[in-house]
């Protein structure tokens, strides 16, 4: 895949947008609440597929050699034994998703299908994950109805307010993107 000076600079511009994101933090348990899905939507919306993933893949890369931008200002390897590490891979998946299904057709209608399907592909990878950390590494033991509990449902009406503002920011940024 070939790369322009313009796509490196944008992938680049949406990786930090998604620590940023992650800095911007309300702590309410195991995944605290961050900006970081607004921007996975956008990059998804606004780049394409590829570009949007490769966005995402280079946030976790750069954490994981240490750079303290995941939520709580951590970075390293540890990252992976957080509960909420299964979410951040689910962020590459919902942006290749999110740019496939809006790649050609743009209407309002399939931007919102395709940050709704995003978003539900973040849940998709980041509460098997949770589950996983919270009661093999931690110790607890919590049924997938208490982790869906505590990592989603709290979640939901934040989320779809950033589904909703990803809506709308993507609707008018993305003539300029595309083009």
């Amino acid at each position: 895949m070939k790369i322009t000076t313009r796509e490196m600079a944008l992938t680049a511009i949406f990786t930090a947008l998604t620590a940023i994101g992650a800095f911007i933090s309300i702590p309410i348990g195991p995944v605290p609440i961050t900006l970081q899905t607004l921007f996975v939507l956008l990059s998804g919306i606004l780049l394409g597929s590829k570009l949007g993933a490769l966005s995402q893949i280079v946030y976790i890369a750069l954490a994981l050699v240490g750079i303290p931008i995941f939520s709580g200002f951590s970075g390293g390897p540890q990252i992976l034994l957080k509960p909420s590490f299964g979410f951040a891979i689910g962020f590459v998946f919902a942006t290749y998703i999110i740019g496939k299904i809006t790649n050609e057709v743009t209407s309002p209608k399939k931007i919102y299908f395709a940050t709704l399907i995003g978003s539900l592909v973040i849940y998709l990878f980041g509460l098997p994950y949770m589950h996983y950390i919270l009661n093999n590494v931690m110790g607890m033991e919590l049924s997938f109805s208490e982790v869906f509990k505590m990592g989603c449902l709290l979640f939901i009406p934040g989320d779809l307010l950033k589904l909703i503002l990803a809506n709308l920011v993507g609707k008018k940024a993305l003539k300029v993107f595309r083009n």
